[in-house]
Parts: structure tokens; C-alpha cells; sequence
């Protein structure tokens, strides 16, 4: 569908009475708030295995959980708003998707919080239809710049519930609840607050520049195919839309693996306590504010230098320094060299996303949502995998080392088991570098016909320039 007359050629954060850019803020904050709630236990799990007795293997269970939950769902939920349109999609996601985030304060048994965590992923779909909503609100010359930010500022919620959910927490306790159970209230008033995100998405977006789908259908002004199942078939066809799989699997889904290890690593491979481990990964989170708009933003300039072509190139330059700084940071011993290599893996993994999603609008514009829904399951995918292998090579190595110092006392085998899974961590993230690394050479054979590459340099000329955040 084409509405290029009224989508948004800058990215101008004060023009909120500018439908795009309305939309822009409303769906970066509700992809936030979802991003909150989705990972919104992890600063309790402490609590949460006090409580519950959970197990070693069940905590574990629990993080793959909840982003095998997401793989599903985002395979889902491209289609419906291809079908649907964003703003349905994301007020029934919303609401129905904060029903688990609430029940998970009365869980009474470890099968429920799994059960709970599962479910809870499905609202990780909010990525797609942000990405779906910001690619059909902005125009050519700045969709990877609004897509990228967008995604970036969503995924701080991940990051920022480290320091938000404690303070729910603490306020819950100044209401004179218990401090052990404070982490129940506070998933309660986070699903809440994702249910009422809902209403707001419902009643002050809508689904394109020129109207919502619903409308649009009626006055005859958006195309539909006379089989969607046909389109969707050929978008599974589409090997692009594979690559472009494997890639997002190997940025937010080494992304999400290596945050969601980074803490104890940084503990048993350095020798920090938990409190400062856990304020660095929550400053590499941060830098989601620009590095993923960095993606985009040089993804469009690419784009218009060397045309879909160009955003290719520079999204496998990006990919191939992520893996490589992932690897060099596995084989630091130094803290200062290894926070370093660690800074640029960061910088590097959320550019990669960035750049993704600035070729993901090109590839087949009848089906944005199915391509996006595909894409961004490909991280949660990546996730699944890298956990598994993760949790594998641990796991061989705690037994191992178990066995090699069964004599000694009980502090010195947990450090021996400390020393020895952090040693397999880091051999495992060497290899993850180096699928890094690969997937980025992959990437050059996505290829684009010749209609296509002049389709978008006319729509680039028809447009102004590229403006990033609407500075004038």
C-alpha cells in the first residue's frame, strides 16, 4: 500500500499533531512499556526462586520460555496486521497480552511462573508492529532512521526495569506490603499499565497517514490480493526474507544471549559483584538510546548514496564488526581491554538491528508486517539457540569440574564450577563471533531487481532530505 503524498519525510520528535510523528511516540512508548513488563521479573528472580523453589534448570527454563513464547507470536502477528492493520493489532496485544504479566503475582507454584513466562513473551511481538506501523508512517529517505529509533527507544524497557521495577517495588513497601512479596504487586501494576498503554494506542493512532485500514478498504483506496494466502506464500518463497532471518538472529538475538549472561560472566570472568556487574550491562542497554538510530540512519544514507544495494553493503560491514568484537572480548583477560572490545560489541550489535529493519521495508511492500514478523522472530529464534548452546557448554564444564575437585571443600568447588563455566561461556562466545561473522558474508547475496533499485531512487527524489530527530 502506498500513501507516500502524507508519510513523514522527517523525524520531527515535537510535531505531535503530525499523525506519523503522533504515531512514532505512541508506539515507541508502548513498545517500551511491553519490553518493560516482558522482562520485568528479571530483577526479582532472587526473590522469585526464594519463594517459589525454583530450580537451577527451571530458572534457565524459565528465560527460554519466555522467548520461545515471542518466536510464535511474531510469526503471528506480521500477518494480522498486514490483514488487521498496527493499531488493532497492538490494542488486542496489549490488553490481552498484560493478562499474564498480572497473573504472574499469584503464581503458587514453579509450573505456573513457567507457564506465565511463556505467555508473557508473546507480547515481545510488540516489535513487530512497530516496525510494521513506523515503515508505513515515514517515508523512504527516513524509515530506517524512524524504525531504528523507534526500536531502540523500545528496547530500553529491557534495560530500564532494572532500575524501574525496583522502585515499584519500593514503593509497593512503603504502602507497608512486605519486602519479600513486593515483587508480586509490582508485575500487577506492570500489566496494568501495558492493559491502559492499549487503550491509548486505540484511541490516538491510527493505521496509516491517510486513515485506518477498516476505512480505507471501504473507500476503495487500499489494494488487497484476492487470495492473502498466495502473498504470504510467496513472502515464504522469498529467500531474502531468510537472510534477513538469520541476520536479525544473529544482532538482537546475540543481543538478548549476551545480556541475559553478561552478569555472571562478568562476576566469575572478573571477579565484580553483582551490584556493579549488573549497573554494566544496564549501561550498555542504555545505549539503545542513539546506536540502534545510528543503524538506520547510516542504513538510509548508504541507501541513498548507493541505493537498496548501499543498505545491503553497510549492514554487512556492521554485522561482521559485531562478531569480530565478540570475539576479541571473549579472549580478554584484561577488564579495561574487555570493557572496551564489550563498549563496541555493544555499539555494533544494536547498529546491526538498525541496519536490518532499514532493509526490511524494501524487500516486498505489499507484505511489510509478514517480512517484519519473520525477521524479528529470527531474533528470538537466535536467542533460543545461542541459550541452548550456552547453557550446554556450562553445564559440561560445572560437571567436569565438579568431578576434577570432588575432594575439596564446598566453597572451593563452586569456585572451580564458577571458573570453569565462565570458561565455557567465553569459548562459546568465540564461536557465536564467528556465526557472526559468516551470517554477515550471507548478506551479500541479498540482491534487488533493477525495478526495484529505480522504484526507490524515484522515491527518494520525490522526497526531502533526510532530516534526523527534525532539527528544523
Amino acid at each position: 500500500m502506498e500513501t507516500q503524498s502524507k508519510k513523514a519525510t522527517t523525524l520531527k520528535l515535537t510535531d505531535i499533531k503530525s499523525m506519523p510523528i503522533r504515531t512514532f511516540w505512541i508506539t515507541s512508548i508502548a513498545f517500551f512499556i511491553c519490553f518493560f513488563a516482558w522482562f520485568g521479573i528479571v530483577p526479582f528472580m532472587p526473590d522469585v526462586v526464594k519463594d517459589l523453589g525454583l530450580t537451577p534448570d527451571q530458572k534457565w527454563n524459565s528465560i527460554i520460555l519466555a522467548v520461545t513464547g515471542t518466536v510464535f507470536a511474531r510469526l503471528a502477528i506480521g500477518k494480522l496486521c498486514d490483514k488487521y492493520g498496527p493499531r488493532l493489532c497492538y490494542t488486542y496485544l496489549l490488553i490481552f497480552g498484560a493478562i499474564p504479566v498480572i497473573l504472574l503475582g499469584f503464581v503458587q507454584t514453579p509450573t505456573q511462573f513457567l507457564i506465565c513466562r511463556l505467555f508473557i513473551g508473546f507480547i515481545g511481538a510488540s516489535f513487530v508492529i512497530t516496525q510494521f506501523h513506523t515503515s508505513i508512517m515515514f517515508a523512504p529517505n527516513i524509515v530506517g532512521t524512524a524504525n531504528a529509533t523507534s526500536a531502540g527507544w523500545g528496547n530500553l524497557g529491557g534495560g530500564a526495569n532494572r532500575l524501574g521495577m525496583p522502585l515499584i517495588a519500593a514503593a509497593v513497601v512503603s504502602f507497608g506490603v512486605a519486602d519479600e512479596i513486593a515483587w508480586r504487586y509490582s508485575m500487577v501494576i506492570a500489566g496494568i499499565i501495558a492493559m491502559l498503554m492499549g487503550l491509548v494506542y486505540y484511541f490516538f493512532t491510527q493505521d496509516t497517514p491517510e486513515g485506518n485500514f477498516s476505512q480505507l478498504k471501504k473507500e476503495g483506496k487500499m489494494p488487497t490480493l484476492k487470495k492473502d494466502e498466495e502473498s504470504f506464500i510467496s513472502v515464504l518463497k522469498d529467500y531474502r526474507v531468510w537472510i534477513l532471518f538469520i541476520v536479525y538472529a544473529a544482532s538482537f538475538g546475540m543481543e538478548l544471549t549476551v545480556y541475559g549472561t553478561m552478569d555472571d560472566y562478568l562476576q566469575n570472568n572478573f571477579g565484580l559483584t553483582r551490584y556493579t556487574a549488573g549497573n554494566l550491562v544496564l549501561s550498555f542497554a542504555l545505549m539503545n538510546i542513539f546506536a540502534r538510530t545510528l543503524g538506520g540512519f547510516f542504513g538510509d544514507k548508504f541507501g541513498k548514496l548507493k541505493g537498496l544495494r548501499g543498505r545491503v553493503l553497510f549492514l554487512t560491514v556492521i554485522l561482521a564488526a559485531e562478531g569480530l568484537m565478540l570475539s576479541f572480548f571473549s579472549m580478554t583477560t584484561s577488564l579495561a581491554i574487555g570493557m572496551i572490545f564489550l563498549i563496541a560489541f555493544s555499539l555494533t550489535v544494536q547498529m546491526a538491528e538498525g541496519a536490518t529493519f532499514s532493509v526490511v521495508p524494501f524487500i516486498n511492500k505489499k507484505a511489510i508486517g509478514s517480512i517484519s514478523g519473520i525477521v524479528g522472530a529470527g531474533g528470538n529464534v537466535g536467542a533460543f539457540l545461542a541459550a541452548m548452546f550456552l547453557k550446554s557448554k556450562s553445564a559440561v564444564a560445572e560437571t567436569t569440574a565438579l568431578g576434577a575437585n570432588s575432594e575439596l571443600g564446598e566453597a572451593a568447588m563452586k569456585a572451580a564450577q564458577s571458573a570453569a563455566s565462565a570458561g565455557a561461556v567465553s569459548s562459546g562466545y568465540f564461536v557465536i563471533g564467528g556465526f557472526v561473522v559468516i551470517t554477515a558474508l550471507t548478506t551479500l547475496a541479498i540482491k534487488f531487481s533493477t525495478a526495484d533499485e529505480e522504484a526507490s531512487a524515484l522515491a527518494m527524489k520525490k522526497v526531502q532530505p533526510n532530516l534526523v530527530l527534525g532539527d528544523k
